[in-house]
């Protein structure tokens, strides 16, 4: 069923599924608030051309949007804090911070808008939309995988989902880098881009 119930296991057929819509979808329709404590916005970046340095965003608000009758018509909207970046270093994370990066004390938020939502097949979705960083809109796709749905213990409804993203930071002005004796250069410009995330359906 895709991104608003699982596909019956049983189901060894390969025609396309029926236009019907089925009621776990529909239940599924509504207003989430993304939970920020059960949920992960990160990145990867290259670093002196050997290793990889990850990190992530340890404040974000976000909301979507799902429609079980027809998922193109689904949305997300994503705010990180740009000060709460996070590598588990001090120092690097200072320096991310700085004027040779997110210079985060003029530019405090990064944002993502979605624009279309596209059905892949299966679980697997893709969402398009404008991502912001430095004052800099730039169209960005996201690869989503929907990873269910359930009630918690406290009677929340949730959705979860897995996301990845490439990006080249230099399309959205973030050029410092410092060059290697060893030819190449200390920061890659391709950054892969993470998340997983965990909504609560808005009470009605």
């Amino acid at each position: 069923m895709g991104i608003f119930g699982r596909k019956d296991t049983n189901d060894t057929t390969t025609t396309a599924a029926p236009a019907a819509v089925s009621p776990d979808l529909a239940a599924l329709t509504g207003d989430y608030t993304i939970d920020p404590a059960h949920s992960t916005i990160g990145f990867v970046a290259r670093h002196a051309m050997v290793t990889n340095v990850k990190g992530g965003f340890e404040e974000f608000t976000g909301s979507l949007h799902l429609d079980g009758a027809n998922p193109a018509l689904s949305t997300a909207t994503i705010d990180v804090t740009m000060d709460s970046i996070s590598t588990g270093s001090a120092d690097r994370d200072g320096h991310l911070k700085s004027a040779d990066f997110f210079r985060t004390e003029e530019f405090p938020a990064m944002t993502f808008r979605s624009t279309a939502t596209e059905a892949l097949g299966g679980d697997d979705y893709r969402i398009t939309g404008d991502l912001t960083i430095l004052g800099t809109t730039k169209p960005l796709s996201i690869d989503l995988e929907f990873n269910g749905a359930a009630k918690d213990p406290f009677g929340n409804e949730r959705v979860g989902f897995e996301g990845k993203a490439e990006i080249l930071r230099s399309d959205w002005g973030l050029t410092w880098n410092a060059a290697l004796e060893t030819g190449g250069v200390l920061v890659s410009d391709k950054i892969k881009l993470t998340f997983d995330i965990s909504a609560i359906k808005n009470a009605a």
